[in-house]
């Protein structure tokens, strides 16, 4: 099956006729193709848009966009199985995680349907004789291009953000995994979202993706993906002095303190690396241990991994596969330097019999002993390994977590509640999980990095802010 671009609420193949083979994770196999879209399939849907923006959908009430939002919510709530069947073939992603995404997609138009009645100004104390206030206006036509380890979840928090404010929007998915979102663009038309609010072409990143940002009639950019790329599309948008929200890469710390309750720790620990097969910029890659209690961790903790099932997505296994060969060839390249440097496995799981051999599988792996400043320490691995490393002290163990490029997730286990506030202060990262990591991944909670995690912030009404621009009135009497 041949998937066009979604432009003006139709379908167009790529403005070339060119297409993209779309490929199983679980099996190698080729299984669809997408368009591959140019600078002038670009150029199309931003003119689609700013159609909108200036017509239809610039003229409807926050109280409408707030209406078709809902309804957009309840479509996907009904189409939930649907799109999770998508989004499992097309990620590899097993079939429970895909379910969680399709629910948080359906969450997000949700949540955005009912804050985009709520965006307020404020007036300024100001001289008896000026009246002054602020109000927040959409930019006009955004950006967004969405990496594939989340499609749908990624689509949401940046899309319907900004459709609540009043933006129209053009998206540009990842060429591995696109075919839940242009599901998505479907359903928004059949429950009324008017011509050209939402636009999607698929195609390259160095193509499509490249022409996007740098496009002079986005108004916005939204990127989600790794710093190399972020820092590509932001200097393109610079040219046109588009403002940009990057949502970048992690290298996440778990840090348990010897007073930890190590029960409740070790399930979440693991679980925050093997989903998504650790194909997650806020995966706790690093785990940090008190040297007290850690030949105890990793003893349990290796159990836990060598209990963990790795296979097709369709059999809904503990891990799926990763996207691609690159990346598992990317994740190989980096257990073959822990092989290099003599580093411990202290654990692997398991891989299923029956996983197709075309598959792009890596089972987790558990590394012990792992230096702080090797690469598996510092870099963004993206895939399910663990690098397990010891600390005495708090403040050994504040430097270790701090002391990577990174500043996205990080979480603290440790019963103290006076060192919980005082590391959760002196942790640079954006997000900060107590004895919890993720806090089930709310729609509600602002999400974003400092250093190479980007800047801005998705998710929760922050997003809103970053979807608008603030003006200024001076009124005098």
């Amino acid at each position: 099956m041949i998937y066009q671009n979604f432009i003006g609420n139709q379908w167009f193949s790529a403005l070339t006729g060119e297409t993209i083979a779309v490929y199983d994770p679980s099996t190698g196999q080729e299984y669809a193709e997408i368009a591959r879209s140019g600078a002038s399939d670009i150029d199309a849907a931003v003119r689609a848009a700013r159609t909108a923006y200036e017509g239809a959908w610039g003229k409807t009430s926050p109280a409408e966009r707030s209406r078709l939002l809902l309804r957009l919510s309840v479509a996907l709530q009904d189409q939930l199985e649907v799109l999770a069947q998508i989004e499992s073939r097309d990620t590899g992603k097993p079939m429970k995680q895909a379910r969680a995404d399709a629910a948080a997609v359906a969450r997000y138009a949700e949540f955005y349907a009912g804050a985009a009645d709520k965006l307020h100004g404020a007036t300024i104390p100001y001289p008896r004789d000026y009246t002054v206030m602020t109000v927040r206006e959409p930019h006009g036509v955004t950006g967004h291009i969405v990496p594939w380890n989340y499609p749908l979840q990624i689509f949401g928090r940046s899309v319907f953000a900004s459709l609540a404010a009043g933006n129209a929007c053009v998206v540009k998915p990842a060429e591995d995994a696109c075919l839940s979102l242009l599901k998505v663009a479907e359903i928004a038309a059949d429950v009324g979202l008017p011509a050209g609010a939402l636009n999607i072409c698929t195609g390259l990143g160095a193509e499509a993706g490249a022409a996007l940002s740098a496009h002079a009639g986005i108004d916005h950019i939204s990127f989600t993906g790794s710093p190399q790329a972020g820092q590509q599309v932001a200097i393109a948008a610079a040219a046109h002095f588009a403002p940009v929200t990057l949502e970048l890469g992690g290298k996440s710390p778990q840090i348990l303190f010897s007073d930890a309750d190590i029960e409740a720790a070790l399930p979440v620990v693991l679980n925050a690396i093997i989903q998504n097969a650790g194909q997650t910029c806020s995966a706790g890659s690093r785990l940090l241990v008190q040297r007290a209690i850690y030949a105890d961790v990793i003893a349990r903790l290796s159990e836990l991994f060598q209990a963990t099932r790795t296979g097709a997505a369709s059999d809904d296994p503990d891990c799926g596969p990763l996207i691609n060969a690159r990346q598992l060839e990317r994740v190989r390249s980096f257990l073959g330097s822990a092989d290099e440097a003599g580093i411990l496995v202290a654990a692997r799981g398991v891989l299923d019999a029956n996983a197709p051999g075309g598959g792009y599988y890596q089972a987790p792996v558990l590394l012990a002993d792992v230096p702080p400043d090797h690469r598996l320490a510092q870099e963004e691995i993206f895939g399910p390994v663990l690098s397990a490393i010891p600390f005495e002290t708090e403040a050994q163990a504040l430097h270790i977590a701090n002391n990577t490029p990174f500043g996205l997730v990080a979480g603290i286990w440790t019963s103290d509640g006076a060192r919980q506030l005082r590391m959760a202060r002196a942790i640079r990262s954006g997000q900060v999980f107590i004895n919890n990591y993720g806090a089930g991944g709310g729609v509600e909670l602002p999400f974003g990095g400092t250093g190479q995690s980007g800047y801005g912030r998705e998710k929760g009404f922050e997003a809103l802010y970053g979807f608008t621009t603030l003006k200024t009135i001076a009124i005098r009497h």
